[in-house]
């Protein structure tokens, strides 16, 4: 099987190799946090740095405990002896579907990932239309004919991953939804994998309060739902390599837990001890790293949401972001407008035409399970925050981050680039790099 270079992780590469031509790019499509660590996360990896034994296959007691009372405190009673660490929940993932076998259903759209590794196991995944402002779960109704079918083809369906909150929508799928999907998986007898990575990432109102309440499978489903998450979204420590699963206590998850840890003794044996000493302090959730989750949550809304508007006002349908840092504008209301001007009829060519003649990094809808018919694509908006971590820290502390002279001009730019693109007098050329409006100072980073 030929394997291609994730999309995230390709359309990241075109957008630095446009940077070394010197031009401006709008860097919309990696999804990362793009924040800072966290002094006392620094501090605490600095202090584990003479760990340098393996350790458990499973992770410390540590990690493991301190990751129970994660989910203690989210209303989900764990056993620290179901949790499993590893290097990243995408390794995770990967080892879980490698165990549970058969063919996995996958929300359509949903992150490249899951149907990418579904394939290198030797699967055929399921794809399974999300309701709109509700992604991340495949609807339920669609989910029960498509596996049934499915079946009745001689196939094996054995799982059903879930996303919640979603990449790539930036939405939340309602209560009702995810108990309709628990009953459906426990009708089907499938195994639910939740993602809920960006769980602690719902945006908040100007009084504080969350858009959206996060309900978890577990909640509804619990012997048969494995939890994934990790610390590179609500942290931003993406490089740091750490995740964990919650296995279900119960026959399946006891089952599970054998297989995965012999998979895990033979690709990674253990993840990095100073990195697991580090994220068991993250996971007990002291005051100083939730006032950081809190803070960051606020401008991951304060952003997407500016940058949604953009896209609205351009004529783009876009369900509004109320998690992550993640919204997906659909281009169909200008259909038409883009095959006259451009020539454009599917999503990767609207893409390709904004990367090329724009520097604007953004994903297809097709990379995400979708047709490539659809003019649908993921916008990633954390990378606007700044390119120093003095710019990271000011658009952490700001009371309005989109007065920051580097964010405004990024989102001044995003509506120039909808506006030509859409204009029947536009010029097609990228602009110049004397262009690029001067970054202000660096900012003092403020005391922690």
């Amino acid at each position: 099987m030929t394997v291609t270079v994730s999309a995230t992780l390709a359309v990241n590469e075109a957008l630095n190799d446009k940077r070394r031509q010197g031009l401006r790019v709008l860097p919309l499509g990696f999804g990362e946090a793009g924040l800072p660590v966290h002094p006392v996360m620094r501090d605490q990896l600095t202090a584990s740095n003479a760990a340098n034994s393996y350790g458990p296959v499973a992770g410390s007691s540590d990690l493991r405990e301190a990751a129970a009372g994660y989910w203690n405190r989210r209303g989900l009673p764990t056993d620290p002896d179901l949790v499993i660490a590893g290097p990243g929940s995408k390794p995770l993932l990967y080892s879980l579907l490698l165990e549970i076998g058969g063919d996995t259903a996958i929300a359509a759209p949903s992150w490249v990932s899951y149907a990418a590794q579904s394939r290198l196991v030797g699967q055929r995944p399921v794809m399974v239309p999300t309701a709109t402002g509700q992604g991340g779960v495949p609807q339920p109704d669609l989910l029960h004919a498509a596996v049934t079918a499915a079946r009745e083809e001689g196939r094996t369906v054995n799982a059903v991953v879930v996303t919640v909150p979603d990449n790539p929508t930036g939405t939340v799928a309602r209560a009702e939804t995810v108990r309709r999907l628990a009953e459906v998986a426990r009708e089907l007898d499938l195994v639910i994998i939740s993602d809920e990575i960006y769980r602690d990432l719902v945006h908040v109102d100007e009084h504080g309060r969350e858009r959206a309440e996060v309900h978890s499978p577990a909640e509804y489903a619990p012997e048969r739902t494995v939890i994934s998450t990790g610390l590179s979204k609500n942290l931003a420590l993406g490089g740091w390599r750490i995740g964990v699963l919650r296995l279900p206590d119960s026959e399946i998850g006891h089952r599970l837990r054998g297989g995965l840890l012999g998979v895990a003794s033979e690709i990674w044996s253990s993840p990095a001890a100073p990195v697991q000493q580090a994220a068991a302090y993250a996971f007990g959730e002291p005051a100083e790293l939730r006032d950081h989750v809190d803070r960051s949550r606020r401008l991951h809304g304060v952003v997407a949401r500016a940058v949604a508007d953009v896209f609205s006002r351009a004529g783009a349908l876009v369900s509004p972001p109320t998690a992550a840092f993640y919204l997906y504008p659909d281009f169909e209301p200008v259909r038409e407008r883009l095959s006259a001007l451009h020539g454009v009829t599917t999503g990767p060519e609207l893409t390709g035409h904004l990367l090329e003649h724009f520097g604007m990094g953004v994903l297809p809808a097709v990379e995400f399970g979708e047709s490539s018919a659809a003019l649908r694509m993921r916008v990633a908006t954390s990378l606007l925050y700044g390119d120093s971590e003095d710019k990271r820290y000011a658009a952490l502390s700001a009371e309005d981050p989109l007065s920051l002279p580097w964010i405004r001009s990024h989102l001044d730019r995003l509506t120039e680039v909808l506006g030509a693109l859409l204009s029947d007098t536009a010029a097609s050329g990228t602009p110049s790099p004397s262009t690029v409006i001067p970054a202000p100072a660096a900012i003092a980073q403020p005391v922690h």
